[in-house]
């Protein structure tokens, strides 16, 4: 895979964030809006995109297709073995083979090519298989593929690009601790204010922490300067006292605390 040009560059944090946005839908993403995910301009995503592909990075756009619903026909993968001083040319060879869509050259092991091949029918397939044959290419298995799935590659994502609700999910309590889910009514004293602000007040105590809050579709990750707001979904991390003074500052006067223990 590639011609070893590719060393001579060195990616850099938008060179990987434009590569994994193209992995994930190159059709269908545009300059413009990488930019705006990598914060640069759409002249400088182009400039960039053109650089790797001179650099031989990122080697072509490819359609995939279900060839099963295109017209009926079957993609087979043949598990073969070709002496490692002609696997090259081998490779090269096999590609000419009416039917053969891609052709994988791997390193060590018994089996060292990967053929994967489209037939109209099973003797269309055994076709290609005889013509593999006639390569010198020895068939050590083959299945009939199903499903292929492709994924960006994570690394050269954005760095918070897990969905931030699973904060919630992973969650070790000691002590008789609890984590709650106060919903905060409108007249609460602790509406309007920021964390920071309702600590000094003493709406919150210094053994209570505050882990995340759902504001209509989102989730945010809290800090000293965020401003709680009315029906706000505040996950607490409190003593195991939550009827008591720990959230008293989430529900209005003369009203009981709506709340959820989510762990004990």
């Amino acid at each position: 895979m590639g011609d070893g040009t590719g060393s001579t560059y060195r990616l850099d944090e938008i060179d990987r964030r434009i590569i994994y946005a193209l992995m994930a839908d190159a059709r269908n993403t545009s300059a413009p809006t990488i930019a705006e995910q990598v914060s640069v301009s759409g002249a400088t995503v182009r400039n960039r995109i053109a650089q790797l592909e001179e650099h031989g990075i990122i080697e072509g756009y490819h359609a995939t297709v279900d060839f099963e619903h295109a017209d009926g026909s079957l993609m087979n993968l043949f598990l073969c073995h070709v002496s490692f001083d002609e696997i090259e040319g081998v490779a090269r060879r096999i590609g000419t083979i009416p039917g053969v869509i891609n052709v994988r050259e791997l390193m060590g092991g018994r089996i060292n090519l990967h053929v994967l091949a489209v037939g109209t029918n099973t003797s269309d397939l055994r076709r290609i298989g005889r013509e593999l044959a006639q390569l010198d290419v020895e068939i050590e298995d083959e299945f009939l593929l199903q499903t292929e799935h492709d994924f960006p590659y994570t690394p050269y994502g954005p760095a918070d690009g897990h969905p931030r609700e699973q904060l919630t999910d992973y969650i070790s309590l000691t002590g008789g601790a609890e984590v709650v889910e106060v919903n905060v009514h409108e007249d609460a004293p602790i509406a309007g204010a920021t964390l920071e602000e309702a600590a000094t007040d003493g709406l919150l105590d210094d053994r209570t922490l505050v882990i995340a809050i759902e504001r209509d579709d989102d989730v945010i990750t809290p800090h000293g300067e965020t401003e709680i707001h009315a029906h706000d979904i505040v996950t607490v991390f409190a003593p195991n006292e939550t009827n008591g003074p720990t959230i008293q500052g989430f529900h209005g006067p003369n009203r009981e605390p709506d709340l959820r223990t989510r762990h004990q």
